[in-house]
């Protein structure tokens, strides 16, 4: 029979081992839940909090004034995949080779679009690499548990969010846009349809509140990735009608748009479909916001919001206006980089921050936010941001910022790579090899272009520029010998003379009293990726 100093021994340790095992349980139920909210082709002035004056969004402007907001938040790349990449690798675009929406084509086959450019774009990396540790794989391995649901676009089969790290994945698969639209019944073979006429956006936001619930106890990292605001740009009727009233009581211009360098380009948010499309995603936010707070998790849990590249000011579905920045979706200015960017943390307070940062920086801030080991191999462009979070004031050490498009863009944007350093902006041409250089702190809107008068720092900043994409390897477009001038300025004759008119008639067509797309209102407007 055991004696009593082997009992009192075993009941010492027996309490010892359920206190280790409490203050392990406690420590778990602390860690910092993470929701990370992207949304897709959302410019950097489309929310109420952050410029607009026709977009109603009462639930992201809720969060941003909860956040730290970081004015100079930036994309990795003037359209999703790339961007989207760079979020999941820590890794700028010509370093991780994603320099372009995945399905884009490249190389000689570039001529099938009957473009007529001079340059054939660059071959560019089809799937998010495998090699890489990708954010949910860093995450799973510190202990949460890993959804995703909504765009992923980032590979096809063996390249999905299941893949990657996610333990769950809706909805998420190769494609870029929403195919079948905004509501049910959609084509997506990871979201199965419930009901007709059920909103994707909400739908989303469902069941990432459900994952929520079901994860409540235990540590999460649940990534909702919204299809909106990409086209093809959807509403209600009743959501219509709200922005077309709104439009008309604050009076309609006569124009909307002015000739860019290629295409011509939005000057106005009045689109009413495109509105009612921005308010449904923000209705879809307050759901998550609101369900965090329900079950009492808000105050520990760290929500990111931002997007993956500038509104659409030109092609696509010519959404939105940009304005006071220049370009939009697919252009080398800060129209088509330039983000919303807001992080809300435990323990944060609240504020707003002018140092530059990029999506990349955002795998580096969260492990490190959630006290994990950082993994500077791996997302060797990011920087964690967690100094100026808790400290506003803190002066983070200047680093350059590099894109690499080598590409052109649906949206107009010609074949560039760019460096910012500080207040400086060089933008590198690939079709001429001639330079554009910005002070962006004295001329935010790139009207002035100075590098003639500055010709040392831009000749500088450009053989830095090159020396670091050579050092990533990075692949660049090519002359196509096939070039035919006479067949290029009959497509730009087109483009100004028809296109351009047509489509300040189909503007004034969605804000006429009797805009009426189709018999159910869903499908508003339909265009390619």
């Amino acid at each position: 029979m055991p004696t009593k100093k082997i009992l009192l021994s075993l009941f010492l340790f027996s309490i010892i081992l359920s206190s280790c095992k409490q203050e392990k349980s406690s420590i778990e139920t602390t860690k910092p839940n993470i929701v990370f909210i992207l949304v897709d082709d959302l410019g950097a002035n489309d929310l109420s909090c952050t410029g607009s004056t026709f977009y109603e969004t009462p639930h992201i402007d809720r969060l941003a004034s909860q956040s730290t907001i970081f004015t100079q938040g930036y994309a990795n790349c003037r359209v999703c995949s790339p961007s989207r990449a760079s979020i999941f690798t820590g890794q700028f675009t010509a370093r991780h080779g994603i320099t372009d929406w995945i399905g884009a084509k490249s190389g000689e086959a570039w001529r099938t679009r009957n473009r007529y450019d001079k340059l054939l774009p660059a071959a560019y990396v089809h799937n998010l690499p495998k090699d890489d540790i990708s954010l949910a794989e860093a995450m799973k391995n510190a202990g949460y548990n890993t959804f995703f649901a909504g765009k992923w676009h980032l590979g096809d089969d063996g390249s999905h969010p299941e893949d990657h790290g996610f333990d769950i994945n809706i909805g998420g698969w190769d494609a870029g846009s929403p195919k079948g639209g905004y509501f049910s019944p959609w084509d997506n073979p990871k979201l199965i349809n419930k009901e007709d006429g059920e909103n994707l956006s909400m739908r989303l936001a469902n069941e990432t509140a459900d994952f929520i619930r079901s994860n409540k106890d235990k540590p999460f990292f649940a990534f909702l990735s919204f299809y909106a605001v990409h086209g093809p740009i959807q509403t209600t009727q009743e959501k219509w009608q709200k922005y077309r009233d709104k439009a008309e009581k604050k009076g309609i211009d006569s124009t909307g748009y002015i000739m860019e360098r290629v295409l011509p380009i939005r000057q106005v948010q009045d689109n009413p479909v495109y509105a009612g499309l921005v308010e449904a995603m923000d209705d879809a936010v307050g759901e998550v916001l609101d369900t965090l707070k329900a079950l009492g998790l808000d105050e520990n849990t760290i929500v990111v919001f931002t997007s993956d590249n500038g509104g659409v000011a030109s092609g696509d579905a010519f959404s939105t206006s940009n304005l006071p920045l220049r370009g939009g979706k697919g252009y080398q200015w800060e129209g088509g980089i330039r983000e919303p960017y807001f992080i809300k943390a435990p323990g944060i307070e609240p504020g707003s921050v002018d140092y530059p940062v990029m999506g990349s920086d955002l795998y580096p801030t969260l492990l490190d936010l959630t006290g994990h080991d950082l993994l500077p191999e791996q997302h060797v462009d990011g920087v964690s941001l967690k100094p100026v979070l808790k400290n506003k004031n803190t002066q983070m050490e200047a680093r350059p910022l590099y894109w690499h498009y080598p590409h052109y863009g649906n949206q107009g944007g010609e074949p560039s790579s760019i460096i910012r350093e500080q207040n400086w902006k060089l933008i590198h041409y690939w079709e001429n090899g001639r330079n554009e250089l910005y002070n962006l702190e004295s001329d935010p809107s790139e009207q002035t272009d100075i590098a003639s008068e500055q010709p040392e720092l831009a000749s500088k900043m450009e053989q830095q520029l090159k020396s670091w994409l050579n050092e990533v390897n990075a692949k660049f477009p090519v002359k196509d010998a096939l070039y035919d001038a006479e067949k290029d300025q009959a497509r730009d004759h087109q483009i100004v003379n028809k296109l351009w008119p047509d489509k300040e008639k189909e503007r004034m067509k969605f804000l006429s009293a009797d805009f009426e797309p189709n018999a159910n209102w869903w499908k508003s407007k339909v265009t390619k990726d």
